[in-house]
């Protein structure tokens, strides 16, 4: 059982998964002890219908403020989503239309109603930032600009790369900090929260207030789930993880997280008291049992207690002790007594391709009763159980 670490609330808001705090951990810390209530927010970039596990991690750090009573705003990102934020990318990403924006990030509020409260005396408030950025004149659009020079802007990491690499960098890309800024200066808000990979952008906003507004905005970044490679985790696993999904998805999902993350995880994505000393103590003992009450204690936060047990039963029930899952078996209905595997994943749905099927079959995520096979022409017989990737299974009959 883990120990009540001692720290108080705002210390604990002020370390718990935070990379960096600016201008500083101190001047935060005193504008918080002052006891004034701060207008804070996090933006979310709508490029997919889903939340993610990175965005969980701002929910939780939003969700902190919230319970300490400050102000906090969700803000979707529907305008700023459109230009495609530049971070990380070695080349433009693909603009959105207001309609591909909108649409993902339809069920949001719900999903992220799991973290964070939407109703009563300290709701968090759900706003979109095209609701000023579409009255942005080109006039206005000039005068904001003038704030910042192009050396601000090539000083990112990505567009050194693509400088030295040769390959274009387009001037839109220039202006999606610029947005962000205008949205700090809109809201007028004390403080924004993201993550580090976010800091350039956030900074972008601290001096846009500066510059018109006079005032200090603080930024608040969070750590990053990433594994020893520096690889965010999700992407490595090949097992991204949404807010939409089951508990037993969610849990599955969390069982493939490498061991090097596990006390990250417990610092970033629960409320656990957090004594990483003890955690890690605790992964050395017995990772598999750390990794579970991880996944338990995300699950529980997400959709319950309840909810988190019968996630833990299934997963013990289907990948410790072998047994066919509950969810995610595809009944597979053959016309004769064997059928190619190829032909089987696309028949059966579990691969939306022949390509899709190949490489599936290619790459070893294709085990037929408990064997490994690579090739697509391979016969699989009626009776025969099929695990496709870490979740998928198919019984043949």
């Amino acid at each position: 059982m883990l120990k009540y670490t001692g720290m108080d609330e705002i210390e604990e808001v002020l370390s718990r998964g935070v990379e960096n705090i600016y201008p500083s951990k101190k001047a935060l810390e005193k504008a918080l002890r002052s006891g004034k209530k701060l207008r804070l927010y996090q933006g979310f970039d709508p490029s997919m219908p889903s939340l993610h596990l990175g965005n969980f991690a701002g929910l939780m750090k939003l969700r902190q403020f919230q319970k300490l009573g400050h102000e906090v705003i969700f803000l979707v990102g529907d305008f700023t989503g459109m230009i495609g934020d530049p971070t990380d990318k070695l080349a433009a990403r693909r603009m959105l239309s207001r309609e591909e924006v909108k649409k993902n990030a339809q069920s949001w509020k719900e999903q992220a109603s799991r973290v964070l409260d939407f109703e009563g005396p300290k709701a968090v408030r759900f706003m979109f930032n095209s609701a000023w950025n579409d009255k942005v004149t080109f006039k206005d659009l000039i005068e904001t600009t003038s704030k910042f020079t192009v050396q601000q802007m090539l000083e990112r990491d990505m567009f050194q790369e693509r400088l030295k690499e040769g390959k274009p960098i387009y001037l839109h890309e220039f202006l999606y900090p610029v947005a962000q800024a205008i949205d700090c200066v809109e809201m007028d808000v004390d403080l924004e929260i993201g993550g580090s990979d976010q800091t350039f952008n956030m900074l972008a906003g601290r001096h846009l207030m500066k510059a018109l507004k006079d005032k200090e905005k603080f930024v608040l970044t969070t750590k990053l789930l990433v594994d020893a490679q520096g690889q965010k985790v999700g992407k490595t696993t090949g097992n991204a993880l949404f807010l939409d999904s089951t508990p037993e998805q969610f849990y599955g999902g969390v069982m493939a997280f490498p061991d090097e993350v596990i006390v990250l995880g417990f610092e970033l994505l629960t409320e656990v008291p957090f004594v990483p000393q003890e955690i890690e103590k605790e992964v050395q003992k017995d990772p598999l049992g750390a990794k579970k009450r991880l996944a338990f204690e995300i699950v529980k936060l997400l959709w319950g207690e309840s909810s988190a047990q019968k996630a833990q039963s299934e997963f013990e029930r289907v990948f410790q002790k072998g047994k066919m899952p509950k969810e995610n078996l595809i009944v597979f209905k053959a016309k004769s007594g064997a059928i190619e595997a190829g032909d089987l994943l696309l028949q059966s749905g579990a691969a939306t391709s022949g390509t899709v099927a190949k490489s599936l079959i290619k790459q070893g995520a294709v085990d037929v009763d408990k064997k490994t096979i690579t090739d697509i022409h391979e016969n699989v017989k009626v009776g025969s159980t099929v695990k496709v990737g870490k979740k998928t299974f198919i019984k043949i009959e």
